[in-house]
């Protein structure tokens, strides 16, 4: 990444030497973005994957919780069955669910509360505290009744059942449990939320990164186009050949260097989710931006290891990276094949039509953008249409947009005739189609 600086400077190292700062410091600047954009791009990755991780790791606590819960009131009923039962029948076998319930009750609440732990509320701290006590009344009260039974002193002892003191003891314990349950389930859906939350910021953040790097190419390519002009105009018209050269050298190495860019993107995002398994959907999803607006720059540089000859295609590519559901697009015409020559001066001119879209017109207020093309005799029309709120007045000021349209258009020997209206922006695109 530290290259631009190096290629830029071949164009003149004597300007350079010579105390032309402006242009290094663009590139300073233009590494500072990309570097900021990087750093904040890994910042939300880790944050999603650790918020997924700390959700998992709720889940499995509040499912231990829940189920210590279920043992502890569990062994409390088991108990009392048996002690009813023996109460009942005088049968010494119902006393094994009693003394089974009463051996369990205990450890069930030491692993109860080693699970709640230190990071228990105020309020499940006193819940865990009631549950307690409450177990240790009730089996009190259960001991007691079987010992009276043990001893022979069954009205003594139906009398103390039929007392309220065992069901209220055991409609407060339910009641407690069940507020535990109610506790820890809210606990678990907070930390569903802040997981959505961090998941719904990493698409917003990635098309940010993705608009950064666009940017960062857009004044590098203008730096390289603006040096090559000072160059030309420098050099007598024998040294007009060799300054073309330079140019195309160093926007053959700026591309080269922005392609590579996008590889240790995508190594950086996929190299994160290498140990985290369970974040490789949300990290192949981000893959997939990044590779389509990989894709979409080849189309424009005419440097895709397979020429793209379709024109449908070439739209695609051209608005993949950037369609979603709030960024809607209607693509609509026939199948035509275009040749080599042709695709990459259309390509630049869609690629400069999408980003004006993202950035001011329809895809800017969440409008629909209208792509639509049929033959016409020989030649192709394209009609690019955007629905969006502009001003009723075609721009004053010819930019490098306006520059690159005239230059494409003359090498596709047609039109594009750009206007501006109340309800959006029309383009139409008229050329011969090569043979």
């Amino acid at each position: 990444m530290g290259g631009g600086t190096l290629t830029t400077s071949s164009i003149n190292p004597l300007r350079l030497l010579a105390g032309d700062r402006p242009l290094k410091w663009t590139n300073f600047l233009i590494l500072g973005l990309v570097s900021a954009a990087l750093l904040l791009g890994l910042i939300f990755v880790f944050r999603t994957i650790e918020a997924e991780r700390s959700e998992r790791a709720q889940v499995r606590q509040t499912s231990e919780i829940l189920l210590e819960l279920r043992n502890v009131t569990r062994s409390a009923l088991n108990a009392e069955t048996g002690q009813r039962g023996y109460l009942l029948t005088l049968d010494r076998r119902y006393l094994e669910p009693f003394e089974t319930g009463k051996a369990q009750y205990g450890p069930a609440m030491v692993r109860l509360k080693n699970l709640v732990g230190d990071d228990a509320t105020p309020r499940q701290a006193e819940l865990l505290d009631e549950i307690e006590t409450l177990l240790e009344a009730k089996f009190a009260e259960l001991d007691e009744t079987v010992e009276l039974t043990k001893q022979g002193q069954l009205l003594d002892a139906k009398t103390r059942v039929l007392s309220d003191e065992g069901q209220l003891l055991m409609n407060r314990l339910r009641r407690a449990a069940r507020e535990m349950e109610q506790i820890e389930n809210r606990i678990l859906t907070t930390a569903a939320n802040d997981t959505a939350r961090a998941e719904a910021q990493v698409l917003p953040l990635l098309t940010g990164v993705m608009l950064l790097l666009i940017i960062a190419l857009v004044i590098g390519y203008r730096l390289a186009v603006r040096a090559a002009q000072a160059e030309v105009k420098a050099q007598q018209a024998v040294e007009l050949g060799e300054a073309r050269d330079r140019a195309d050298l160093l926007a053959k190495e700026l591309n080269h260097r922005v392609k590579n860019l996008f590889a240790v993107i995508l190594a950086i995002v996929r190299m994160s989710a290498r140990d985290n398994p369970e974040a490789k959907p949300v990290v192949e999803r981000i893959a997939e931006r990044i590779h389509a607006l990989l894709t979409a720059h080849e189309v424009t540089q005419g440097t895709l290891d397979k020429p793209v000859a379709s024109l449908g295609k070439l739209i695609e590519t051209t608005l993949a990276p950037y369609r979603s559901s709030k960024m809607r697009a209607d693509l609509d015409g026939p199948d035509i094949m275009l040749p080599a020559r042709q695709v990459t001066p259309l390509g630049l001119v869609l690629h400069e039509l999408t980003t004006n879209a993202v950035k001011y017109g329809a895809w800017c207020s969440e409008g629909l953008l209208t792509v639509k093309w049929h033959h016409d005799g020989e030649n192709i029309v394209i009609d690019w249409h955007e629905a969006c709120l502009v001003e009723d007045q075609t721009p004053q000021r010819k930019g490098f947009g306006s520059m690159l349209m005239v230059s494409a258009s003359r090498q596709l020997r047609g039109n594009i005739d750009r206007q501006f209206s109340a309800d959006g922006v029309n383009v139409k695109i008229d050329f011969p189609l090569e043979q």
